[in-house]
């Protein structure tokens, strides 16, 4: 028997610059509101996984987008097709649509024209827009609840 195929992870991790700024700065964004913590069930283990995000808004619309490719939370929420998005005052559950072609590339070019250098520097990494995945935020519905 042959052995299973080798799964490449193409994802990239975070520069320093990023990693610093999140133990430094991660609890203060948070708390202005700038971040929220997404919590999908982990596609194996059923267990809650919970990261840091920025849900960036375009033209009305919210969204999710990995600048560093295919990550853990990218296939959590793929293989969950929702979870929630924990705000400073409130909870929000929504359902993911992931989204492709030009909806994809105008939530990549706001990202790009609102981050810095330091973020920007990923894209020259892994330049292609299929390679960031991007998630329309569609609430589940209307109510939200405080904490």
């Amino acid at each position: 028997m042959g052995k299973p195929p080798q799964v490449v992870n193409t994802a990239l991790s975070p520069n320093r610059g990023v990693r610093l700024g999140r133990r430094v700065f991660g609890w203060y964004l948070r708390r202005a509101g700038i971040t929220a913590v997404l919590e999908v069930p982990g596609r194996r283990t059923g267990k809650l996984v919970r990261v840091t995000l920025v849900c960036w808004e375009v033209d009305g619309t919210r969204y999710l987008m990995s600048q560093y490719g295919p990550t853990n939370w990218v296939r959590n929420l793929r293989a969950a097709g929702g979870g929630q998005l924990h705000y400073r005052d409130h909870t929000e559950a929504f359902r993911a649509i992931e989204v492709e072609g030009e909806e994809r590339d105008r939530v990549i070019g706001a990202f790009r024209t609102k981050a810095d250098k330091f973020l920007n520097r990923d894209f020259d990494r892994i330049p292609d827009a299929a390679d960031h995945p991007t998630f329309r935020v569609s609430p589940v519905s209307s109510h939200r609840t405080d904490p």
